[in-house]
Parts: C-alpha cells; sequence; structure tokens
C-alpha cells in the first residue's frame, strides 16, 4: 500500500506542476498577443484593418523609391519615405486611413457609398503629428464624391481639407477666395487634375487634431455645382502627401461615422426638394449699387442654419453685407446665417443685405440655392 500511495501523490505533484507551467504559457502568450508589434507595410499597395472598421494604405504611386509604414492600433506612422519629386507637379504617395471604399477594397461595415440626400452628419476626428526638416506635405483629409455608388476607380468630385502645408507645394487649380466652414476660415482652390475635379481648402496655420462634421465640406461642393444631392459619398480618409521625404509623419488616431438620416430629407439637408424663394432688389448707380435679399422657407420642415449660395455675374464685387456673412466677395458667392438668425421656420423669412462695385452693364445672379437646394426666385 505504502509505494501505490507513494506514487499517487508524485503523480498528483506532477500534474499540479504541469497545470501551473500551462498558466503561465497562457498568460505569456495572451501578454504577447495584446503587445503585439506594430504591422510595417512596405508594399507599394500594401493595407490592413484596425479597430476592425478603417483601412490603412500605403498608397505608394508617384515614385519607385521605398516607402514603409507602421500601422498601429489608431493609426500610422511613416518610417521611411525615400526619394524626392517635382513640388510643383503630383505628390509621390497618400499614405492614409479611411472608412468606405478604395479601389474595391472597402473598410469592414462601412456605410459608404451612401447618397448624400440620405446622410444626416458625418463626424469625423483626426490627430496628425508634423514633422519639419527639408521636407516638403500635406496633412490632407480627401472626401470623394461620385453621381454613381461606385467601390471602384477615380470618382467624379474630391475635396481636399489641407490642415498643414510644409515647402513650396500647393493645391491643384488656383485661389478662388476664401470661406468659412466648420468654425474656420480658409483658403478655397479649385481646379481639375485631368480625372477630377477637385475642391481644396487650405488651414492658414497648421491643425494638429480637429473634430468635425464632413458633410459641411460636401455642401460647399454642392453649392458650387461640383457635386449634386443625388450623387454619392464613396469614402472619407485622412494621410499626407509627401513631395520630398516624410519619414515620421504619423497619424496618431481617426474616426469617422456616417449617420443616415432616412426618408426624404427636407429643406436645410442636402437634397432637400425646392422649398425655398428668394427675392433680390436693388438700388442701382453708376458703378455701384445696394441688394436686399429676402430667403422664405417655403417647406414644411424648420432650416436650422442657412447658406444662400449665388453667383455674382462677373465684374460686380461685395464691398460690405449686413444680417449675414459673405464670402468669397466674388464670383460664386455663399451668404451664411448670423448667430440670431440662423433658425428659419416654415413660411418664415430673414432679410439680409449687401453692397457691391459693378463694371460694364449690370445684371442680377440668375439663381440662388439654399444648403445645396434650389430656390425659385421672387
Amino acid at each position: 500500500m505504502q509505494p501505490s500511495l507513494h506514487y499517487a501523490r508524485r503523480v498528483r505533484a506532477l500534474s499540479g506542476a504541469l497545470l501551473t507551467s500551462l498558466v503561465a504559457l497562457a498568460a505569456l502568450l495572451t501578454s504577447a498577443s495584446t503587445s503585439h508589434a506594430d504591422t510595417t507595410i512596405c508594399e507599394p499597395f500594401g493595407s490592413t484593418t484596425i479597430q476592425g472598421r478603417y483601412v490603412v494604405q500605403n498608397n505608394r504611386w508617384g515614385t519607385s523609391q521605398p516607402q514603409c509604414i507602421a500601422v498601429t492600433d489608431s493609426g500610422f506612422r511613416v518610417t521611411q519615405a525615400d526619394g524626392s519629386v517635382p513640388t510643383n507637379g503630383a505628390p509621390k504617395s497618400y499614405p492614409s486611413v479611411y472608412n468606405g471604399c478604395h479601389y474595391t477594397n472597402c473598410s469592414p461595415g462601412t456605410k459608404l457609398p451612401a447618397r448624400l440626400s440620405s446622410i444626416a452628419d458625418a463626424p469625423t476626428s483626426i490627430s496628425y503629428s508634423y514633422v519639419g526638416g527639408d521636407a516638403a506635405y500635406n496633412a490632407s483629409y480627401d472626401i470623394w464624391l461620385d453621381p454613381t455608388p461606385r467601390t471602384d476607380g477615380v470618382n467624379r468630385t474630391e475635396i481636399m481639407i489641407w490642415l498643414n502645408k510644409v515647402g513650396p507645394i500647393q493645391p491643384i487649380g488656383s485661389q478662388v477666395g476664401t470661406a468659412s466652414v466648420a468654425g474656420r476660415t480658409w483658403q478655397v482652390w479649385s481646379g481639375s487634375n485631368g480625372s477630377n475635379d477637385v475642391l481644396s481648402f487650405v488651414a492658414p496655420s497648421a491643425i494638429d487634431s480637429w473634430s468635425f462634421d464632413a458633410m459641411d465640406f460636401v455642401r460647399q461642393a454642392v453649392s458650387r455645382g461640383l457635386a449634386q444631392p443625388d450623387w454619392y459619398l464613396t469614402s472619407v480618409q485622412a494621410g499626407f502627401e509627401p513631395w520630398r521625404n516624410g519619414a515620421g509623419l504619423a497619424v496618431n488616431s481617426f474616426s469617422s461615422t456616417v449617420n443616415l438620416g432616412g426618408g426624404t430629407p427636407g429643406p436645410g439637408t442636402p437634397g432637400g426638394p425646392a422649398a425655398c424663394k428668394v427675392a433680390y432688389s436693388t438700388s442701382v448707380w453708376q458703378g455701384g449699387y445696394t441688394a436686399d435679399v429676402t430667403l422664405t422657407n417655403t417647406g414644411s420642415s424648420p432650416v436650422n442654419g442657412w447658406n444662400l449660395a449665388f453667383t455674382l455675374p462677373a465684374g460686380q464685387t461685395i464691398t460690405s453685407a449686413w444680417n449675414a456673412g459673405i464670402s468669397p466677395s466674388s464670383g460664386a458667392v455663399t451668404a451664411r446665417n448670423l448667430a440670431y438668425n440662423a433658425s428659419l421656420a416654415p413660411g418664415g423669412q430673414v432679410s439680409f443685405g449687401l453692397q457691391a462695385s459693378y463694371s460694364g452693364s449690370f445684371a442680377k445672379p440668375a439663381a440662388f440655392s439654399l444648403n445645396g437646394t434650389p430656390c425659385t426666385t421672387a
């Protein structure tokens, strides 16, 4: 009996030691999995997903020189960015993170493409880290729009938000004015790269981090005739366009949500039916005039925050305005509510005025749109 008892105790002791070792091994493996090293991507068009909802892409397309990114749980950083391209041409790459679809690669669970008129808002946030030295790059937030819900290829209109600009670079096209969008003032540039229209908003100084509604910029494109309410938002992307160097640039964090409103939107949202009327009365003298503008909400839904877009005939320049903020001063302009007159009830009216100079023959604007929705004229 004694040898058998000793053997049983020894087996139990060995089993206990083995169990302890297995538990320790499991803990080690768990620790290793939760503190894994960053994923490094050097393939020109290599990509991966983060947080189960966004795609991070290396997207090196304008150079044969190496570029690598280290993908983190919340973004990425550029670890290698060799070579340079002329700063008066296209950049060498666009390492970025996105929500939506890019050349058939769609982020997990995305609601995009989505018709603009169905989107209530698209809250987003971004945090960047920048580098200096002999680098040339922008920090760009891209919004892509197309008449169709395509998931492949180039879209019709690209909206670029330049949160930083380093080096002798500039957006596509030419500056067409300034605008106040999402509570900030921007230089506005417009042009085409041969494949699509590009509308760019350039910050006057670097923005490290920011939260905003991407639809504020979409509405700008609609009001300027570069998109229509029945078009689609296909993706939103945040990253960098480097022309020279760029190692050390990082997207520290990125978030993007698209909230669908459902049903038929009313006035004040992109795609609302024509439910507004504008009266534009003028007092004209040689070389100048004043205009009194009355906007009426003829719909059945309230408008909370109004942007009235119209185009001044050639030769006209606004010199002052009251009861509204108007920018730019010529060409395609937008009148925006002030804090005290932002709400417009069904059947309600708001009036504002402007003074302007003109050359040649005087003419009135041909058309008006309220938050992207065409208005009738009185």
